[in-house]
């Protein structure tokens, strides 16, 4: 089916105005138009110079663009063929929308389940772009797993991990954030929340009694620690991370010899640990022959310099580093990893359902070995460190005088709010104006009443055409409180 030439390009493809890069609007208007059919599956696209002049930008911008659509497998491409849309394929669509699904070849079209929906002006934390999910290099890294694996392994999960996984994730952290870590360190969970089950129940069968916990900070972790008999014990954090003076009265004053932490970026607070604290902390951990769990679940995205190395090279001894593809993919690959001294790893006992399957695990390695996740990563930051910059404009336009905080990485900010305003009651109008935005009274490990009232603004999983319109409808919610 031949059907460039006959569609009006420079009409079917709305770049649209804005700040976004014009790769980036063209990307989005593709995506658009095919999902919506008005470039009809298996239509040829325009060579790149003739949808360039059309368009009146440069060759350059559509080449990437139509490389980036065919690496994921969204459009395909062949020599001699050029760039076409697949004759059949399911393609993800925009949150709210309808899910097509093909059985024998006649379109069954089912609603997106209600719980699946994220709001349209999508300013949560922890969400990565859903949009850009690496699916077409997942599915190969899956079926070179299943040409892999002899048969005997579809009756085997390895208790820590697949050895070609843990080889591939200890590879993997080497080289990316200087781990110091074998294979056999390393063991392969569902995600962060399964590994700190397994960890926090190690803590205890080796007579631990409390955690020290950043306060504010994700609760879950904390909630899972406090499960298994563990008592969070709050520390306070400032603008250098996590005080590593407070830390070390409060284990003299309960006798906790390990602690969770986000020195990389810490959450919610946006601060990086401070290079003085971060051999501080190492010292402690040293001395007290204690435990310290670095959360790092989204250090993979710094944008003022190259992501710093984890802690975990300081004491590896005595540093467990938990990571998965959570932020950096999405949460429903249900892939992670912890890094961890020898003595914790034989106490360790994960639950059945912590253990991926032996294909899931081999797939992972196939995926790190192949380039794929380093790739992902690449493009992922480049987007993230537009999306940012978007978004501070925006707020410094909307919402001028208000401070901003958080280092240059990850996928969230925090927003100071004017005094007076409640971050909760602007978190719940949010929701009604479908704003999604978290405030950070709702991270605090104590009772004690903030200081400040502010938002944790997500932006992984804003749509960049949204970015302005997102900021704007939030900034009248908070005036409206006013």
């Amino acid at each position: 089916m031949r059907s460039g030439p006959i569609l009006a390009w420079e009409t079917l493809l709305d770049l649209g105005p804005g700040p976004a890069p014009l790769r980036d609007r063209l990307e989005r208007a593709i995506r658009d138009a095919v999902r919506s059919a008005r470039i009809p599956p298996g239509a040829d696209l325009p060579p790149s110079r003739a949808l360039a002049e059309a368009l009146g930008i440069s060759r350059w911008v559509v080449t990437e663009t139509y490389g980036q659509l065919v690496a994921e497998g969204f459009l395909e491409a062949q020599v001699g063929s050029g760039t076409r849309v697949p004759a059949r394929r399911r393609h993800p669509l925009a949150p709210g929308a309808h899910d097509v699904r093909t059985v024998d070849r006649e379109p069954a079209v089912v609603p997106l389940r209600a719980e699946y929906r994220r709001p349209r002006f999508d300013l949560g934390p922890g969400v990565p772009d859903l949009r850009h999910v690496p699916r077409a290099r997942w599915a190969g890294a899956v079926r070179r797993a299943l040409d892999r694996l002899p048969d005997a392994e579809f009756t085997v999960v390895d208790r820590l991990g697949h050895p070609l996984a843990r080889t591939a994730v200890a590879d993997y952290l080497s080289r990316s954030r200087r781990v110091n870590a074998a294979p056999d360190d390393i063991v392969i969970t569902h995600g962060a929340t399964d590994a700190m089950a397994g960890v926090a129940a190690g803590l205890r069968s080796a007579g631990h009694t409390a955690l020290l916990v950043e306060d504010p900070s994700w609760s879950r972790l904390r909630e899972i620690a406090a499960a298994t008999g563990l008592t969070p014990v709050p520390v306070r954090v400032d603008a250098a991370g996590v005080d590593v003076d407070a830390l070390v009265d409060a284990a003299r004053r309960t006798g906790a010899r390990a602690a969770l932490i986000t020195p990389a970026h810490q959450f919610p607070l946006g601060a990086a640990l401070s290079p003085a604290r971060r051999e501080a902390i190492a010292q402690w951990a040293r001395e007290v022959d204690g435990v310290l769990i670095e959360d790092d679940y989204d250090a993979e995205f710094r944008y003022d310099r190259r992501p710093i190395a984890a802690l975990q090279g300081l004491a590896p001894e005595h540093v467990v580093l938990v990571g998965s593809l959570s932020k950096s993919m999405a949460q429903a690959f249900g892939l992670g990893w912890a890094v961890m001294p020898h003595g914790l790893r034989e106490r360790v006992q994960l639950a059945d359902r912590a253990r991926p399957s032996a294909l899931d695990q081999v797939a992972l390695a196939e995926f790190i070995i192949a380039g794929d996740l380093e790739r992902h990563l690449r493009a992922a930051r480049g987007r993230f460190r537009r999306r940012r910059a978007a978004l501070l404009a925006a707020l410094e336009r909307e919402l001028p005088g208000l401070a901003v905080t958080g280092i240059a990485a990850g996928m969230h900010a925090v927003l100071q709010l004017p005094p007076g305003i409640d971050a909760g009651a602007v978190r719940r109008a949010a929701a009604d104006a479908e704003i999604a935005v978290s405030d950070l009274t709702g991270y605090r490990a104590s009772g004690a009443t903030p200081n400040v009232e502010a938002l944790v603004i997500g932006y992984g999983n804003l749509s960049d055409v949204l970015v302005d319109e997102a900021v704007a409808r939030l900034a009248g919610v908070i005036r409206s409180l006013a």
